[in-house]
């Protein structure tokens, strides 16, 4: 029988699984920033 392929594959780093382990800090940062920049629209357009 044939012997089995070698794969060598460099596979390209995917922008979206670089990101997935840091959402537990990414999330609460943003929804921070988020809420903060809600709050000044809110108080300036009073």
């Amino acid at each position: 029988m044939s012997s089995p392929a070698q794969h060598n594959e460099s596979h390209e780093i995917d922008p979206v699984e670089a990101v997935v382990p840091l959402m537990p800090l990414v999330l609460p940062v943003a929804g921070g920033v988020l809420i903060f920049l809600l709050a000044f629209i809110a108080v300036f357009m009073s």
